[in-house]
């Protein structure tokens, strides 16, 4: 008979009601890609002790801490969601890191009400770390009691009874073959490891003789796979059956890349540059398009002197994991002042990067030696970026370089050395022999204009970074760039991939007049942008902003807009602990209406929550697909009070400007009919007439049955986002799936020529407030269709208002008419770049 697997409790280190980890509105949480266990919604504010052990982590924060037990079990414990940008607000530690606590015993104290009105969310995150040493984990539900209710039953799985399962004969996949055009780059790689590790077995990932861990995406990057290689997968374990099934399945679908997705790896750059440098110029790669005059500056990475010994295992690790949290933290912080979900991304993947199990097992491999946590951290990515920097692959080549960055940024805070900002003078060409991305994500383009890069190519981070930031960049410049005089004036070519740096009088003019008449077209763009947007031919459409306050609203008609064609009402009900009274609401509609003026037109949509926008006062049932659950129109349909209130705050706005009220997420005529009856009733009863009702048209039902609805409705807007995703069934955030989401697909277009059809055979008209509008090469395409109203960010504002002046109506139709034929996305992006104009 074999022996019972050993077992450990879990207490609560709160009072208050469990609830399921998936639903945590946190993606790394509800992702588990921390870890598994529960969250749990606090009535109490002294977290206690869940487990007996040694305090192995106490952030630098307070907001979070893990318990590390006899048998090696490591408990995180982390107080609400995105609490660590309180730094420390609000958090009283009551232990410190290496201490010894026994469970029930105090930890932390927190002030409940400081924390719950500053943070995204208290809900709280009880998660096992490492997962490997638990064989099953059982959950709690409903409510618990602070140090006394089990939350989480584990049975670990270093006991006899497990080892049947643990130690089953590893299985093997069939032959895979690679279909990614670029091989596992990062991007696929990042998504393969994310899905392995949702799978306790143990993976690797074959390529003939070699093999890396599949959970690992340095490794996976490592293999330097290519297209057509034979892979396979095999897995150990009591999942190793569904790992190997839908892992083969995701491999076969290029981990969610495209074929016409794939970056294509820059030419031989270091040949290209040695045959171009002349004693006046210095060549690259064209990283980022531009051009710019500047001086010199020149931007050389810190060294940092760290000891080879260390003061023992147990102090180096807890130091190491400080330091990684704490640069977690700091990528956090960059990334919270970001606006671009590009640069986001590329920061996210540096984060992913600080928990990789293969940098992470090399790094403990050291600490087990006795070397210090810097020496082995130190030690482990530089062999790594080393090992990318070998391979044959230019993109793998190219992520040598976030390896480094991330690596450095660790080095530094175990070194104790600041690292130096970049502070510039303004007029600055910035030399370098490697930029970091996060350092390339926080210059400023005003004192930046442009860089220069030993490392790197046209498909690296610093290069995607600059094209989003505007600055001309090159890449891969030859050696001597190291060595020029600081201050020295340049020409530095962006478009080309040169640094002209002996340019004569006459070579400064010519690149003063290239950049004049840049400028000069964004000016004009800018000063035309007052006048009503027009085709060529002069039929007027309608170009308006898509705002959130009033704020918005002004900048928006400063910049050009003809009105507000999306004011998005659920900003009033976000990041607040009860809804917003009547009063509140319609001071804020109205303080917009009075910005717009009488003569430009309002829409509002009515509160549009649920799917990915919850509200914490709004409790919705958990649904298995929230995005074909409540959402938009049916919310209000069932809470009518919050919409009573609402229509009743809008409609005080009427008499200030040319008020419009759509409804969001309408699918049926029942539903629209429902919605209007409610607004006819609070007209009536304010006295209020000559308001416009419409619809979003994000539903394929109500593109299809537009010609039913035009009749009911004064307009229709087209939600290009959700319809997209609805119309394509993927979800916009989908980690694999969202880049396919695409609102140029010809079956989303069908859908809004569709609307169009429906919309003008009743004499109404229809304007677009999604994505697409701002796209200044879908406009003419959008207008031949029929849309006569853009509602576009602001920024975009004077770029398609522009756009539009260079098509006539017709040239507009016949556009249409080519684009609709198309059958593929690739197609109809193709077709849009080359007539743009």
């Amino acid at each position: 008979m074999g022996t019972t697997a050993p077992r450990l409790d879990v207490l609560a280190p709160l009072s208050g009601w469990l609830v399921p980890l998936d639903s945590v509105p946190d993606p790394v949480f509800a992702g588990k890609m921390v870890g598994d266990g529960i969250s749990l919604d606090p009535t109490s504010g002294s977290l206690l002790a869940p487990v007996s052990g040694v305090v192995s982590n106490l952030h630098s924060s307070h907001h979070a801490l893990t318990i590390t037990t006899a048998e090696g079990v490591e408990v995180m414990v982390h107080i609400g969601i995105d609490t660590v940008m309180l730094k420390g607000e609000g958090f009283f530690p009551l232990v410190e890191q290496g201490q010894r606590v026994a469970v029930g015993q105090p930890v932390i104290d927190f002030d409940l009400d400081l924390v719950g009105r500053k943070a995204a969310s208290l809900l709280t995150q009880i998660i096992v770390t490492n997962g490997e040493t638990v064989a099953r984990m059982s959950l709690a539900d409903g409510m618990v009691d602070a140090g006394k209710s089990v939350v989480l039953s584990l049975q670990l799985a270093n006991g006899k009874a497990v080892l049947p399962t643990e130690t089953a004969e590893p299985q093997l996949s069939a032959d895979i073959a690679i279909g990614n055009p670029a091989g596992l780059h990062a991007r696929p790689a990042a998504v393969f490891a994310s899905k392995a590790k949702t799978f306790s077995s143990d993976i690797q990932l074959i390529l003939g003789d070699k093999e890396a861990n599949a959970k690992s995406v340095v490794a996976i990057m490592g293999l330097a796979t290519k297209l057509g290689d034979l892979v396979r997968v095999r897995a150990a374990g009591g999942d190793a059956s569904a790992a190997i099934a839908e892992l083969t399945q995701l491999l076969n679908e290029r981990c969610g890349e495209k074929a016409d997705e794939a970056p294509i790896a820059p030419a031989a750059a270091p040949v290209f540059a040695q045959q171009q440098d002349s004693d006046s110029q210095l060549a690259g790669v064209g990283a980022s398009p531009g051009i710019a005059i500047g001086r010199i500056v020149h931007h050389r990475l810190q060294e940092f002197d760290v000891p080879e010994h260390g003061k023992g295992a147990n102090v180096e690790q807890q130091a190491f994991s400080r330091a990684a949290e704490e640069a977690s933290a700091q990528l956090d912080l960059v990334k919270a002042q970001l606006t671009d979900p590009a640069k986001q991304a590329i920061l996210s993947m540096h984060q992913e990067l600080l928990q990789d199990p293969e940098l992470l097992a090399q790094t403990y491999t050291g600490l087990a030696d006795g070397k210090s946590a810097a020496w082995s951290w130190r030690a482990a990515f530089s062999a790594y970026s080393a090992r990318l920097e070998a391979q044959d692959n230019p993109l793998l080549r190219e992520r040598a370089n976030d390896i480094r960055d991330v690596g450095r940024r660790v080095l530094a805070l175990l070194a104790g050395v600041k690292q130096a900002a970049l502070e510039l003078p303004a007029g600055s060409i910035l030399i370098a022999e490697d930029l970091a991305p996060s350092d390339t994500a926080a210059l400023d383009p005003s004192k930046v204009m442009g860089f220069c890069t030993r490392t790197g190519g046209a498909t690296s981070h610093v290069a995607i970074l600059a094209r989003s930031l505007g600055i001309p960049a090159i890449c891969g410049i030859s050696q001597a760039a190291l060595k020029l005089p600081e201050g020295l004036q340049v020409i530095l070519n962006g478009n080309e991939g040169t640094l002209a740096i002996a340019p004569t009088a006459d070579d400064i003019a010519a690149a003063e007049r290239d950049i004049a008449r840049l400028a000069e077209r964004r000016a004009a763009e800018a000063e035309s942008s007052m006048r009503p947007a027009a085709t060529r031919d002069g039929a007027r459409i309608d170009v308006v902003a898509n705002i959130r306050n009033a704020a918005d609203a002004r900048e928006a008609v400063a910049k050009g807009a003809e009105g507000v064609g999306l004011l998005r009402s659920e900003f009033l009900f976000d990041n607040r602990d009860t809804a917003p009274t009547e009063a509140e609401q319609a001071a804020e509609y109205c303080a917009v209406a009075e910005a717009l003026g009488k003569e430009r037109p309002l829409v509002v949509r009515t509160l549009d929550v649920g799917g990915d926008k919850p509200l914490s006062y709004l409790p919705l049932p958990k649904e298995d697909n929230p995005f074909l659950g409540l959402r938009g129109i049916r919310v209000s349909l069932e809470r009518p009070d919050l919409l009573r209130t609402q229509l009743r705050a809008i409609l005080q706005a009427a008499p200030l400007t040319q008020l419009h009220i759509m409804f969001p997420m309408v699918a049926s005529l029942e539903e629209l009919r429902a919605a209007k009856a409610v607004l006819t009733e609070e007209q009536a009863a304010l006295g209020v007439s000559g308001v416009k009702v419409g619809i979003m048209v994000e539903v394929p039902s109500a593109a299809v049955l537009a010609a039913r609805f035009a009749p009911e409705v004064d307009f229709f807007s087209i939600g290009t986002n959700d319809l997209t995703q609805y119309v394509l069934a993927m979800d916009r955030g989908h980690p694999q799936l969202a880049k396919q989401a695409d609102a140029l697909h010809p079956g989303v277009l069908a859908m809004i020529a569709l609307t169009c059809e429906g919309a003008r055979a009743h004499g109404k008209w229809v304007g677009v407030c999604g994505g697409l509008a701002s796209d200044e090469r879908a406009a003419p395409l959008l207008v031949g269709m029929g849309v006569t109203e853009l509602s576009v960010s602001t920024p975009a504002v004077a770029s398609v208002k522009a756009t539009l002046a260079r098509w006539s109506m017709d040239e507009c139709r016949e556009l249409a008419r080519e684009v609709l034929a198309l059958s593929t996305v690739t197609d109809v992006r193709h077709h849009l770049n080359q007539l743009a104009r």
